[in-house]
């Protein structure tokens, strides 16, 4: 039987309560259960997962990930909203949060990329109904200028996992 689907993801983070605040606070995951002092596991609002974050906390002597500059590791995780209006309010609280670094429209996805506060990119992707996207293929990347977006799909338009479920 193949794969069906990621489950959860696991970081190893410095600061365990500074992950925490950002990835409840900022991308509004809920804690669900905690191992005082050493790891919390953390779950999108509508999952039916039992978690889909677990951060396992290192300490402040942890040195800062090198993956992708001197090591092999992970480059990003990606994280789905379900409309474009959810995706403009992400962008303003990564914003506000110093964690954005950039955007990019991948044709059949419209992206964030933020850092935590470890440093470790993540991807906030709107994925384009499957039907507005026919033969198109998501290997190219451009600019991406949210609003032109909002305009051209609607603001409440859900996103093909949604739509195709």
């Amino acid at each position: 039987m193949p794969i069906q689907r990621l489950n959860h993801a696991v970081l190893w983070v410095r600061d365990l309560q500074a992950s925490a605040r950002f990835y409840c606070d900022v991308l509004g995951l809920r804690a669900r259960a905690e191992i005082p002092g050493r790891a919390l596991f953390l779950a999108a609002p509508d999952t039916t997962n039992d978690h889909d974050l677990g951060l396992f906390a290192l300490g402040p002597g942890a040195g800062p990930t090198e993956a992708g500059t001197r090591t092999v590791g992970l480059y990003h995780l990606a994280w789905e909203v379900d409309t474009l209006e959810e995706l403009a309010r992400l962008r303003e609280a990564l914003d506000a949060a110093g964690a954005l670094v950039g955007f990019s429209d991948h044709t059949v996805s419209k992206s964030l990329y933020a850092k935590d506060p470890d440093g470790i990119e993540l991807e906030v992707a709107w994925m384009v109904p499957a039907a507005l996207v026919a033969g198109e293929s998501g290997a190219g990347v451009a600019p991406l200028d949210l609003d032109a977006e909002i305009a051209r799909y609607g603001p409440r338009t859900l996103t093909r996992s949604l739509t195709e479920a």
